[in-house]
């Protein structure tokens, strides 16, 4: 085997929205979130013998072509002609979770695709590094509606504040104690909500009202929600569980003013069902229209979560 990488999802708490351009080349953004312990796996190996390609790629389809312009995965097939890739490769790719999920497997495997070939042609590069190539990579030659934040989340791990504002990007590393640590990891849990959808085609109308203001003030409250759920885990006092739990309401019910498609009735039932069954608050996870969701919750499960749907915070896996 030429090599495997493995890298993480990601759960966003609070600030999603301010991680696009449109919003804060205008205004300052902020995001707080973590890398959890699932992963996407892609291993390569060099092809050898007569086989009648020179490239085989095995995920939900398998492709067998003889140039890298005829590959159908658009994150391989530009990988490869940025990096100027020309050995024959066998890539194979696995997922703990489907694609999807609203756990930010995309650029995860963005990520660990550039993360793969950057190592094999001994050009290797920095989690932020990483991260920047994945927001290239996604946003300027594939030309797809996401922000930035998915992108540092599975390259950097762990949980993390990031700070936009204009070009400049910062990292602060949230500084919580072990036991809020404990406390919150055994609370959170993810539910499936059964809905999936491109996160580019469920973000297109959030952009357009952020690029015309619209959204501004919805925006600007998020921002605010991201330096209380930072105080809120550092500061070590109270309730951290409960406290989440109200911020999280907080925010989804902001977050649901920023687009006609962020929610719909099965997920707004699933979400008052979750409360209903004793859950302080939670959040859709991804772009919205129907994802997973994630929830403080009194008893540490909640009703239609399952001990698989656990995620563990504290991360900072990317081999």
């Amino acid at each position: 085997m030429l090599g495997l990488t493995r890298t993480p999802l990601r759960v966003s708490l609070f600030g999603g929205g301010t991680d696009y351009r449109a919003y804060f080349e205008r205004r300052p953004g902020a995001v707080v979130g973590f890398a959890i312990n699932r992963y996407i796996y892609i291993s390569a190996l060099n092809l050898k013998g007569w086989q009648t390609y020179n490239y085989r790629v095995a995920y939900s389809l398998l492709e067998q072509v003889s140039e890298v312009d005829d590959i159908q995965h658009p994150i391989v097939r530009e990988v490869l002609k940025a990096w100027d890739v020309r050995e024959r490769l066998d890539l194979s790719c696995q997922s703990d979770f489907p694609a999807g999920s609203g756990l930010g497997s995309s650029s995860a495997f963005t990520v660990g695709f550039i993360n793969l070939v950057s190592s094999l042609f001994d050009r290797p590069l920095s989690k932020f590094e990483l991260a920047r190539k994945a927001m290239y990579v996604e946003q300027e030659l594939l030309c797809e509606n996401v922000g930035v934040q998915d992108q540092l989340h599975t390259a950097i791990g762990g949980l993390n504040r990031f700070d936009f504002d204009g070009a400049k990007i910062s990292v602060t590393p949230v500084q919580l104690s072990r036991d809020a640590l404990d406390r919150l990891n055994s609370c959170l849990v993810l539910v499936h909500s059964g809905v999936v959808r491109r996160a580019s085609d469920a973000a297109e109308l959030q952009i357009q009202s952020i690029r015309h203001g619209q959204t501004d003030a919805e925006l600007g409250a998020l921002y605010d929600l991201v330096g209380e759920c930072v105080a809120l885990l550092e500061g070590g006092g109270g309730d951290v569980v409960a406290e989440l739990g109200g911020l999280l309401r907080e925010g989804w019910a902001i977050k649901r003013r920023l687009a006609p498609n962020i929610s719909n009735s099965a997920v707004n039932d699933l979400y008052e069902a979750c409360l209903g069954a004793g859950a302080y608050g939670g959040k859709l996870c991804g772009a919205g229209g129907g994802r997973g969701d994630v929830h403080a919750d009194r008893a540490g499960t909640s009703a239609g979560a399952t001990s698989r749907g656990r995620a563990p915070l504290g991360r900072a896996d990317r081999d």
